[in-house]
């Protein structure tokens, strides 16, 4: 982790949302050891193959890995979903691909 990077990160929100919200960043963990971390495949053509690389990466740091997808790309995730992610998991990576 790099000591020196800015203290704040400007993160652009693709929900259309009409007026921009301040949100604090969570703390990193100092590491991924022990941790699950869950894949979210959204079923974009490829996303699957980028999520493969990362759970074969993130298991090489200590990290368990669980898959998740979403039924479709043009909807948000279904509540049970998010839900079951958010119950099971420390950390979450979403794969968008084309």
């Amino acid at each position: 982790m790099n000591d020196t990077a800015p203290a704040t990160v400007q993160l652009l929100d693709p929900t259309s949302e009409a007026v921009s919200t301040d949100r604090a960043l969570t703390a990193r963990k100092p590491s991924l050891e022990g941790l699950t971390v869950g894949l979210l495949d959204i079923n974009k053509p490829r996303g699957d193959v980028f999520l493969d690389r990362l759970e074969d990466q993130l298991g090489h740091r200590g990290a368990a890995v669980l898959r998740f997808a979403k039924p479709t790309f043009t909807k948000p995730a279904p509540a049970d979903l998010r839900h079951e992610i958010a119950t099971q998991c420390d950390a979450v990576i979403e794969a968008l691909a084309d």
